[in-house]
């Protein structure tokens, strides 16, 4: 399995994300872009639980650098909520249960709309 998926509208085909680093490990959770300083503008991090909820898939942004993005989709891909996210805050949480979320630079709200489909393409 490719440790690298694309991003993309489930009902058009559109790329979303073009590189997202599948992240389901403890270590990769645990690390996230913590004092990364920067990120390329078509990659980020696709973070990947065991079951949906709101709790173990809320993020803090200490030791962060810069703004970002973040995207909650529930278990079938649906975008659920999404965040402008800033350095040093606490707690950001989605609205709603998800199973899986996205940490990008910001452009990529531009790019997504609650309620939209994403699929997740293996890097071949």
């Amino acid at each position: 399995m490719s440790r690298y998926r694309v991003l993309r509208n489930a009902d058009t085909g559109a790329v979303v994300l073009g590189r997202a680093r599948w992240c389901a490990s403890f270590w990769c959770h645990f690390k996230g872009l913590m004092l990364t300083p920067r990120l390329p503008a078509d990659q980020g991090l696709l973070f990947v639980t065991r079951s949906e909820g709101r709790s173990h898939t809320a993020i803090h942004m200490f030791f962060m650098l810069f703004t970002i993005a973040v995207v909650w989709l529930d278990a079938s891909g649906k975008v659920v909520d999404k965040t402008l996210a800033k350095p040093w805050r606490p707690m950001y949480a989605p609205r709603s249960p998800a199973m899986y979320y996205v940490e990008a630079n910001p452009d990529l709200l531009d790019r997504v709309q609650i309620g939209d489909r994403l699929r997740f393409d293996e890097v071949v």
